[in-house]
C-alpha cells in the first residue's frame, strides 16, 4: 500500500500540544494546500459547505496501542478513541469551507498540526454522513 500526499495543511498548531482535542468547537481557521498535480480535483468544491478532511498525524507515536485520553484517567485502546498516536496515524475531521483561493482552502475547524500531510478531502454531507444516536459508551460529557 502507498499513500501520496495531495497536499500539506497550514494550521496554527506548532506542536501536538498546542492543537485542540476537536477542532470544530475551537473555530480556528487554517489553509489545505492542495499540491498543483491536484487541484483538478478541487473541480467544483467551492460548492460545497463543508468538508471531511483526512491527513497523517506524522508527529503521532505509531506503537502506541493503548492511551489516556483528556476525558478521564482510564487508559484505552487507540482503536476506540480518536488519539493521534496509532499504527496507522490516519486522522480526520470535518471542517467549514470558508474561501477557495486557486489551490488553496481556506477552513474552519481543522484539529491538525502545521505541517501535517493531507490525504484526501470529501464533501461532508449531513444526509449521507450524520448518524443520529451515534454514541462512545465510555464517553460521557
Amino acid at each position: 500500500m502507498k499513500l501520496t500526499p495531495i497536499g500539506v495543511i497550514c494550521s496554527p498548531y506548532r506542536t501536538p500540544q498546542d492543537a485542540p482535542h476537536q477542532g470544530r468547537p475551537v473555530g480556528q481557521t487554517a489553509e489545505l494546500e492542495v499540491y498543483p498535480p491536484f487541484a483538478e480535483g478541487l473541480k467544483d468544491v467551492e460548492q460545497v459547505t463543508h468538508l471531511i478532511v483526512l491527513y497523517w498525524c506524522h508527529l503521532g507515536n505509531r506503537e502506541t496501542l493503548q492511551t489516556k485520553t483528556p476525558f478521564g484517567p482510564e487508559i484505552r485502546g487507540v482503536f476506540a478513541c480518536r488519539s493521534p498516536s496509532r499504527p496507522n496515524p490516519i486522522a480526520f475531521c470535518v471542517s467549514e469551507l470558508l474561501e477557495v483561493r486557486g489551490n488553496r482552502l481556506l477552513v474552519r475547524g481543522v484539529d491538525a498540526v502545521d505541517g501535517s500531510p493531507l490525504l484526501d478531502i470529501k464533501p461532508y454531507s449531513s444526509e449521507v454522513d450524520c448518524v443520529a444516536g451515534a454514541r462512545i459508551g465510555w464517553f460521557k460529557k
